[in-house]
């Protein structure tokens, strides 16, 4: 899970858009692949998202990798307790 901060002209100026992304596995190995527009990253948004997720079927996360976002984990932990919570080497 993370998201992307992409300069994009809207209304005549330039302003940041944010795409989040999760890519998941399913139990048979399947890939599945979610993007969302937003204006910026927040803790709020991914709590939202997450609870989209939850409420379309996702079931549990085993293990989710995240860029250490404040409040990110503690989101996360509050829609799907048992998850385990990995910082992104990258980050």
């Amino acid at each position: 899970m993370d998201d992307i901060l992409f300069k994009v002209r809207d209304g005549g100026k330039v302003i940041n858009k944010a795409i989040y992304r999760c890519i998941g596995l399913t139990k048979t190995a399947i890939k599945e692949v979610g993007l969302w527009l937003a204006k910026a990253e927040s803790a709020s948004f991914w709590m939202s998202l997450l609870t989209d997720l939850k409420a379309q079927g996702v079931e549990d996360i085993l293990i989710n990798c995240t860029d250490n976002l404040n409040g990110l984990a503690e989101t996360i932990s509050s829609v799907f307790p048992e998850a385990a919570t990995q910082i992104c080497v990258g980050h």
